[in-house]
């Protein structure tokens, strides 16, 4: 496999905790603990373009490209919704009682997922929230959707997985103590007949949601915390990211590990890497060092 750092993008003035796809393929998002919304591009990644600012740190970003809009969660439980075209003409919605930690568009809707155990769904062309479910009495930590399942999978800090039925918000499958203390990232295979995640316990667990006991391989994927994982857009890879400094490379089908990428060998980040974005040609890293890399990936 051929790993190869293309650049390294600084400028944040702290950690960045969030990425998302731009206006097209070939530019990407980056927010975090400054309020700072930068585009990068891949074909000009030396310097950013300062989108939006916004008074505290941002958790998740989403990009709405067909309603000009973004939306960023803060840690106080906001929710932003920017004009692409003025970043100062931000409404910040004061709707969590904690940290949004992440968001997820499923057509006209977008969710939130609340430091207070709220998931909200909010209606894109009317920005506001349409209704609420209370999953957990701690912070709910990631989103992922199955369009094929019509389910939202939601991974929370009481360890545990909510299986949801999109349309309906009803709860379909609980899966407990999914990973303890807390489940930092959730994602369905490309087949949507797998759940990926992974937490504080450093382990990735894949579940097969057909089966009855559906745990089928668990593995101690990284050192410390496992805070994401995402496919490669062909859905012949993930990735893993981690509070041990490290990303991994891991093959789809099987789940063997292909590459661990570090700060000695591939000149990598020197601390969590906490967020992953898998563009066409480029797999993009955030981490606590105030940094976006960006990274060629490609099997030989």
């Amino acid at each position: 496999m051929h790993i190869k750092k293309i650049h390294s993008c600084t400028g944040h003035r702290a950690a960045l905790y969030a990425l998302a796809p731009s206006r097209d393929e070939r530019h990407f998002l980056s927010a975090g603990g400054d309020g700072w919304v930068v585009e990068w591009s891949l074909d000009d990644p030396e310097t950013g373009q300062l989108v939006a600012s916004v008074e505290t740190q941002i958790f998740s970003l989403l990009h709405l490209p067909e309603h000009n809009l973004l939306v960023a969660g803060n840690m106080n439980g906001g929710v932003h919704w920017i004009d692409w075209s003025d970043g100062l003409r931000t409404r910040n919605v004061q709707h969590h009682q904690q940290g949004v930690y992440d968001l997820l568009s499923v057509g006209e809707w977008l969710y939130s997922a609340g430091g207070d155990g709220l998931l909200t769904r909010w209606s894109v062309p009317e920005g506001r929230t349409v209704e609420s479910v209370q999953l957990s009495n701690r912070p709910l930590r990631a989103l992922a959707y199955a369009a094929a399942r019509q389910e939202l999978a939601i991974g929370a800090s009481n360890g545990s997985i909510y299986l949801l039925d999109e349309t309906t918000l009803a709860v379909r499958r609980t899966l407990p103590n999914a990973h303890l203390p807390s489940v930092f990232t959730v994602a369905y295979s490309p087949d949507q007949q797998r759940l990926l995640s992974g937490g504080r316990d450093a382990l990735l667990r894949v579940w097969d949601l057909g089966r009855d006991a559906p745990c089928i391989l668990e593995l101690p994927a990284h050192r410390f915390t496992l805070n994401h994982l995402t496919f490669s857009p062909d859905g012949r890879l993930f990735a893993t990211a981690s509070r041990d400094k490290t990303f991994k490379i891991w093959d789809a089908t099987t789940c063997q590990l292909q590459k661990v990428v570090d700060t000695l060998r591939y000149g990598g980040h020197i601390n969590s890497v906490n967020r992953l974005l898998w563009l066409p040609d480029n797999l993009i890293t955030a981490s606590d060092d105030r940094s976006a890399m960006l990274w060629e990936i490609r099997s030989v």
